[in-house]
């Protein structure tokens, strides 16, 4: 099977409890590259390239989340911008 792309859009309670950081651990150990930030209205996005299979258990993560996290929703989408290498986790944007 070849990489896909997607673009996730995490709402809830997903600042200040960790979930940057277990999003890339988990992506990570998936084998997927991309970054995950968060978004100045609170939710948390994530792009992650990768097989589809390891796309989808991280899509389960996702919904889970680390233990003080409240995860309300997950949006995702297609996406075209830049990916880079390895799994990152990048500063908020302005």
């Amino acid at each position: 099977m070849g990489l896909m792309t997607c673009h996730y859009l995490v709402s809830g309670r997903v600042q200040g409890v960790g979930y940057r950081y277990f999003t890339a651990r988990e992506a990570r150990g998936l084998g997927l590259e991309g970054w995950v930030r968060n978004l100045p209205d609170g939710r948390v996005e994530v792009v992650a390239r990768g097989e589809i299979g390891a796309l989808e258990a991280l899509l389960g993560r996702l919904w889970q989340g680390p233990p003080l996290s409240r995860v309300a929703g997950v949006e995702i989408g297609g996406w075209n911008g830049p990916v880079g290498s390895g799994f990152g986790v990048l500063p908020t944007p302005k």
